[in-house]
Parts: structure tokens; sequence; C-alpha cells
């Protein structure tokens, strides 16, 4: 037997909560992945949702731990705090720029600006097509290192990530 390690006791809290909410019936899970990267020796935990009845937006919550998170734990390195890397990504189509522009300003409102948010636009090229949008993912990143002691915020992250999600579907359809 071993000892979980904060990624794996910060990945059975937040995936309780989310599944919590599934339960409750605001969202609906779609997919989750939960990986062992032996290559590098990391490890991602990330669970896709959409909120119940709607599909125009999709988000997903992704934990991640590489090798020196494990070993500053394992070895109780007393110059590096061990933790987790957590980034919320939510998915839905656009029109144009103005689309961004609106998303950064709903989400800047709803997170009092306290991650980083990035718009990423793509779309299929197809020579003979002109795109009528594009598909934008929204990442919002943390930028600090979680641990044990921030399992009590995951409720209150987790109401932020779905009244974004509901915005995010409100917004005027592409």
């Amino acid at each position: 037997m071993f000892d979980p390690t904060i990624f794996d006791n910060i990945k059975v809290v937040l995936e309780g909560a989310v599944y919590d909410l599934d339960f409750e019936g605001q969202i609906v899970v779609t997919g989750r992945k939960d990986r062992v990267e032996l290559s590098t020796m990391s490890r991602t935990y990330a669970i896709r949702f959409i909120e119940q009845g709607r599909d125009e937006c999709s988000a997903e919550v992704r934990l991640s731990a590489d090798i020196s998170d494990l070993a500053a734990e394992l070895l109780q390195m007393k110059h590096r705090a061990p933790g987790c890397s957590l980034a919320v990504t939510f998915e839905r189509r656009v029109r144009d720029e103005e689309d961004c522009l609106e998303i950064g300003h709903t989400l800047e409102e709803i997170w009092n600006g306290r991650p980083c948010i990035r718009q990423e636009l793509s779309f299929d090229y197809r020579p003979d097509v002109r795109p009528d949008g594009f598909r934008n993912r929204i990442r919002l990143e943390f930028d600090r290192k979680l641990d044990e002691g921030q399992i009590e915020d995951f409720p209150e992250l987790l109401r932020h990530v779905v009244r974004s999600l509901k915005a995010l579907n409100r917004m005027e359809k592409p």
C-alpha cells in the first residue's frame, strides 16, 4: 500500500465535486481522462462537461503534476513546494474578434481578473469555402500550485466554472 500524493487527493475531491454537480442536474459529464505519461513521469486528470440541456459550450477542468512536483513531495525537499497545476478550458464557436472581446470581458467580470485568460481561434481550412466562424478555445490559467490546503476552495471554483459556462452558452450563437 502507498500513501496517496497531493495529486491523488486533489483528484478525488475534484472528481467528486464535479459528479455532485452532475447528480444535481446542473451539468452533464461528457468525458474524463486520467493519464500517466511514463516518458516524463507526469500525471494529468481532466474532466469535461456541458451545462444540462445546452451544448454550445463545453468546459474542462484539468489537474496536472510533473516529476518535479512528485519528487518534491516524496523526497520532502525543503526548497521546493510540491503541488499540482490547475487549468480550466472552455470551447465554443465564435463569429469574429468581437465575440472574443465579449468573452474576455464576461470572464474577467466573473473571475475578478484572477486567472490569466487566453483565447485561441482555429478553423478547418477548405480552399473552396470561407469559414463561417471559428472554434474558440478559452483557457484560464492559474499562476500557483495547489495542494491540499486549497481543497476547500473547489466548490467555489466549480461555481465560477459553471457560472462561466452558463454565460458563454447564453452569448449569441455564430
